[in-house]
């Protein structure tokens, strides 16, 4: 299979502009409220809009790729992602950019499973990790991106425009990907794989079910339809997992949930985004809304933990081969140790001042943590369950990031002595997060797999989609 050396750097951008569209609508929230006259209510669905179709379509994504073809897939995406930047930059009011938005995050989520099933197909099985640290690495670049660029945008004020070009920062390099797509290899579908309309609705109801109530509960005070809506999300998920096996061509193959790795890999990837983006997220909240920074202050501030992480991300190849899982561990509990000491220094300036090597240190670990976390899951994955990874993994990842903004939002406000003690409470939330990931480690270091670093299978086996050459 060819593709050359461009393969990657298309595969990169386009994870690249997923994650950076989680976050980079975060800073300009003030901005679309007064400039269009939207409640809390619907700024917050601006914001979550995008999360909210683009998890909801990880699992189908992946089947659907298999079903039809790679390549196939990540344009496709690509197209509905560029389609809803535009839409979004030109609204004339509220709801036209929640639907851009929408539209925006199912992009996305067709998209960002074809990269990670793409990844290990093209790249040589030496190279592999490598590979999937640089992709590691994008992502939690991007994450971290999202706020800064944002700010900077925001406060130069393009054209007299306002936030609609944040809306547009994604479209050039989206423009790239899928020029580039041409380069990717061309995969043919199984012809007689079925997708499972049935296991389809169900992860879509039951994750929209989920994520909606989180994004907008606390706002509306947690009304009626907030519980309604956990509960069916509980009986929709239930009944998929519970299904699994009895029904043809599954969504999920079953040896997902007879696979220790697998579960114990989705669920450290989970436990991990509890505490990242609420992390970043409230940081920028707490400095904007009680210190009186400004947007790009704020970003500013947060710079040594984005500069951090990619040094972080560049060691992880050489931690992964010298420490495997133990990288994970420790990342996570100087992430919590990042937490605990942040929290008293950032309610004074001279205590701002200190907390930025504590930030450098803690985006060194993040970076390192992001880098490796696919690398050590997927070598530890093979047989029929690796196939249903591509779709779980990026699932975990923004599930766990619409809970832990959620709850660190609610330990944030709920009551407290003073904003300093409102940033506390939340920051203990988070070093209950990276500890519990920290643990969840623990047993990823015990568990059946391969050296990371000299696995040569195919993490793809199983899989019913071949490439052609």
């Amino acid at each position: 299979m060819s593709g050359g050396r461009l393969v990657l750097p298309v595969l990169l951008s386009a994870t690249f502009v997923q994650l950076l569209n989680v976050t980079v609508a975060q800073v300009a929230a003030p901005a679309i409220q007064t400039a269009l006259g939207a409640g809390p209510g619907a700024v917050q669905l601006v914001l979550a809009g995008y999360t909210l179709t683009y998890a909801c379509l990880l699992i189908p994504a992946a089947r659907l790729g298999e079903r039809y073809g790679y390549r196939r897939l990540f344009m496709a995406g690509t197209v509905v992602f560029i389609a809803g930047s535009v839409a979004g930059a030109c609204a004339p009011d509220t709801a036209w950019l929640i639907a851009a938005r929408l539209v925006q995050g199912g992009g996305s989520g067709l998209v960002a499973p074809q990269v990670l099933s793409l990844i290990p197909a093209v790249t040589p099985a030496a190279r592999r990790p490598r590979a999937l640290g640089l992709y590691g690495a994008t992502m939690a670049v991007a994450s971290l991106a999202g706020p800064l660029i944002g700010g900077l945008v925001l406060s130069a004020d393009l054209f007299g425009l306002g936030w609609r070009p944040i809306m547009l920062l994604a479209v050039p390099v989206a423009l790239a990907s899928l020029a580039g797509a041409t380069v990717l290899p061309r995969t043919r579908g199984a012809d007689g794989l079925r997708v499972d309309k049935l296991g389809a609705l169900l992860v879509t109801v039951g994750a929209g079910a989920l994520i909606l109530p989180l994004a907008l509960g606390r706002e509306a005070g947690w009304p009626w339809w907030t519980w309604a809506g956990f509960a069916v999300a509980v009986a929709a998920l239930a009944y998929f997992v519970r299904s699994l096996p009895y029904r043809p061509d599954p969504l999920i193959h079953p040896a997902v949930l007879r696979d220790r790795s697998a579960r114990r890999g989705i669920l450290l990837v989970f436990a991990f985004n509890t505490g990242v983006p609420s992390f970043t997220y409230l940081l920028f909240l707490h400095l904007q809304s009680t210190v009186g920074y400004s947007a790009p202050a704020a970003a500013l501030t947060s710079a040594p933990f984005a500069a951090a992480a990619v040094l972080g991300s560049r060691a992880a190849p050489v931690l992964i081969r010298r420490h495997g899982p133990t990288v994970l561990t420790a990342a996570s509990l100087v992430l919590a140790g990042m937490c605990l000491a942040i929290a008293p220094l950032i309610g004074s300036a001279a205590g701002r001042q200190a907390a930025l090597p504590v930030l450098a240190v803690g985006g060194a670990a993040f970076g390192a943590f992001t880098a490796s976390v696919f690398t050590l899951v997927l070598a530890q994955v093979h047989g029929p369950a690796a196939g249903s990874v591509s779709g779980l993994l990026p699932t975990a990842q923004q599930l766990g990031g619409s809970i832990g903004v959620t709850v660190a939002g609610l330990a944030y406000y709920a009551p407290a002595s003073d904003a300093d003690a409102a940033f506390r409470h939340a920051m203990i939330y988070h070093v209950t997060a990276f500890t519990v990931t920290a643990l969840i480690s623990l047993r990823l270091r015990h568990g059946p797999g391969a050296d990371p670093v000299h696995d040569h299978s195919s993490h793809r086996e199983g899989s019913p989609a071949q490439t052609r050459s």
